[in-house]
């Protein structure tokens, strides 16, 4: 039985700003924008190309067993591209605020690109929530 990572929730304070961000700013495809029941929205969207989604929820109870993660909390999503500076200017150029393009060398982090798999950038959502771009060499269907 294959176990797919499908849904990553994250959690924001302000829906409609953060399915702007998600959706204008980051290019994100929005899948659905509903309330699934009275006063219980969800916001789900998709990276270009991924299989995953990240999803939004506003008045939805946690699950029994399960912890809440507050506006902000979620560190170190990782996607993933295959030309990182073109990534980056679209980013920018949609009003992202983006850190420069940096990869591990012999001293720590320094800027510019790496060899393969070594280009990294970041940038947070309105909430604080961070997330990372690595440049990979190839499509992970072509992986």
């Amino acid at each position: 039985m294959n176990w797919t990572l499908e849904v990553v929730p994250v959690p924001v304070t302000d829906m409609d700003r953060a399915k702007e961000f998600y959706g204008d700013r980051c290019g994100f495809k929005i899948d659905l924008d509903d309330e699934v029941a009275p006063g219980m929205r969800i916001i789900q969207a998709t990276p270009p190309g991924s299989r995953c989604s990240i999803a939004m929820i506003s008045g939805m109870p946690s699950m029994p067993g399960t912890k809440n993660m507050a506006p902000g909390s979620l560190q170190g999503l990782q996607l993933c591209v295959t030309d990182i500076e073109a990534a980056r200017r679209e980013l920018v150029d949609r009003g992202v605020d983006v850190t420069p393009v940096r990869h591990v060398g012999a001293t720590g982090w320094e800027d510019g690109k790496g060899d393969t798999w070594n280009s990294f950038m970041a940038f947070e959502d309105p909430d604080g929530n961070g997330w990372v771009v690595q440049e990979a060499p190839s499509e992970l269907s072509e992986r």
